[in-house]
């Protein structure tokens, strides 16, 4: 109201045939959550057949939660100290369908491209080449990334959801790498539009050679990030908010790269008692998070 105040007084004080001119105003508001690199939809005809033709198996997603609902056990929540929950483990064709490989050449931003596929021993490859090559568009200042990473967790019916990992600590890795650094990101997208790129991220530093490693990181260890920027206000990781998690090439270094994957998990660690390795401060009060 105060705003509109102001305003009536302004246009009374200026003269006839003059233009006003007020400060465009700027805020947090995200009016598309993929940040402009969503593509057009396709038509309304096509995308009541997608959504038929996947009726049969929300159907059976929704009969296997109220059957998980039914036997659920609240005794049985707490993990095991030492037990390794697996996550994600590539061992058939399908387990490919849980993921999303994205690169800059995806969105004309860059010319680097990657694939993830199933080996012979039923193994994940993430593999690749990484090209720093930036286009002549004008717009891009930097380029060379490739990214997988699991589709967000939902219920049936597109409902979306979390994972809820407050039972664990650590999470657990058996890779085959390169000798390349890969970007760790758990995203733990929010209600608000907001929180849409909250984002939490680790470096795993991978060995080259043909022997395998397991990567053990608390996830007091994971550091925040919003947009790819790290935040100055840093929190711990909300376990009970994951989405999905992902893995980043994106070392500025060009060339070929190549991460075997056996699966990835979740672990409790009994001897890690660190909530948050990182400083936690508030800012003062009308200064910006960036």
């Amino acid at each position: 109201m105060s705003s509109l105040l102001g305003r009536c007084m302004l246009l009374r004080q200026l003269k006839p045939g003059s233009v006003c001119i007020t400060a465009k105003r700027f805020t947090f508001h995200e009016y598309d959550n993929r940040g402009g690199y969503q593509g057009p939809l396709p038509p309304f005809k096509d995308r009541m057949r997608v959504g038929l033709a996947e009726l049969k198996k929300e159907v059976k997603l929704w009969c296997q939660e109220v059957k998980e609902t039914l036997e659920g056990d609240a005794i049985m929540i707490a993990a095991t100290p030492g037990q390794t929950d697996v996550a994600w483990r590539f061992r058939q064709p399908q387990s490919l369908d849980n993921w999303i490989t994205t690169c800059d050449s995806d969105h004309n931003e860059g010319f680097s491209h990657c694939s993830l596929e199933l080996n012979q021993y039923g193994n994940g490859v993430f593999s690749g080449r990484v090209d720093l090559k930036v286009p002549k568009s004008g717009k891009i200042t930097r380029a060379g990334y490739c990214n997988i990473k699991t589709k967000n967790a939902r219920k049936s019916f597109k409902r979306e959801s979390y994972l809820d990992w407050t039972s664990y600590n650590t999470l657990i890795m058996k890779v085959r790498g390169d000798g390349r650094t890969y970007l760790l990101n758990i995203a733990t997208r929010g209600v608000f539009d907001t929180m849409w790129n909250d984002m939490y991220n680790y470096q795993l530093y991978t060995r080259g050679g043909p022997y395998w490693q397991i990567a053990k990181i608390p996830f007091s260890k994971f550091f925040f990030s919003s947009k790819g920027r790290i935040q100055d206000e840093q929190c711990a990781l909300p376990l009970n908010r994951v989405t999905s998690f992902g893995i980043s090439v994106q070392d500025r270094h060009g060339g070929d790269f190549c991460l075997e994957i056996d699966y990835i998990g979740v672990e409790y660690d009994p001897k890690h008692v660190e909530e948050f390795a990182y400083e936690m401060y508030s800012l003062p009060s009308g200064i910006a998070r960036v």
